[in-house]
């Protein structure tokens, strides 16, 4: 599968970047939790879509157990029906342990944004017949300590080469799936889709909305309700609600 591939062929480039201090521990899902994301693909990403919401890169208790963007486990298993193993790294840090679809830490993030989509498109289908799912970055970054490092934070001479590879993958995606409009989920997705697409000559609308984490505050004043009113001003909600008839 071509979407597969794109992501097999960034895993191998990333696989040769070297990153450091403050970086103690790597993961990447899309290698250990091969079969979940698989199982996501190959279920939702079967067609050409409308609208990608885009993420930045794994959630500690989301994607980096289970391989699905923003994937809380309940909705994981119980929304979106993915199933698979999941067999954990070889070197892991041991606050940040990888139990996969058995993980018992709500994902905030991920609760939040596929509550949405629930309340709105009702089932898994209704939401993956025009709209898609994806992070800028597979790999998930950690100290010493186990906190976690954004892309955005890792020194110069590390994060450079990472973008640039994941600029060029999310830009085949982007293509691939002729996708018409994205949505950054986040200020940081929202300008590495802006940057991709200008650097390739690609004229699509990148929108922005507000991060569901739990981490900033005005997500936690009824984030849900905000983006319903947000998704009517963008003109988003025509992709999410098809009409009535009659």
């Amino acid at each position: 599968m071509k979407f597969l591939q794109i992501e097999a062929n960034l895993c191998e480039t990333l696989r040769h970047l070297v990153f450091r201090d403050p970086v103690t521990h790597l993961y990447n899902p899309l290698d250990y939790a091969r079969e979940t994301h698989k199982d996501y693909v190959m279920k939702y990403c079967c067609s050409h879509k409308d609208v990608l919401f885009l993420g930045m890169n794994p959630g500690p208790f989301g994607m980096a157990q289970n391989g699905v963007p923003f994937g809380d486990t309940t909705f994981v298993k119980d929304f979106l029906k993915i199933s698979g193993n999941v067999n954990p790294p070889a070197l892991q840090h041991p606050k940040r342990l990888i139990t996969g679809l058995a993980c018992t830490h709500s994902e905030v993030s991920g609760t939040r944004f596929w509550g949405l989509f629930r309340t709105l498109c009702k089932t898994p289908e209704n939401f993956f017949r025009r709209c898609f799912v994806h992070n800028y970055c597979p790999l998930v970054f950690m100290t010493k300590t186990g906190k976690n490092v954004t892309p955005p934070s890792l020194h110069m001479t590390q994060r450079e080469p990472l973008l640039s590879a994941c600029d060029t993958a999310l830009v085949e995606v982007i293509r691939l799936l002729q996708v018409k409009m994205i949505v950054g989920v986040g200020r940081f997705a929202q300008e590495r889709a802006q940057y991709a697409l200008k650097m390739t000559g690609l004229n699509i609308p990148v929108l922005f909305i507000m991060h569901p984490s739990p981490i900033n505050p005005q997500a936690n004043k009824g984030w849900a309700e905000q983006m319903m009113v947000e998704f009517e001003k963008l003109g988003i909600m025509r992709y999410l609600v098809p009409k009535s008839k009659g």
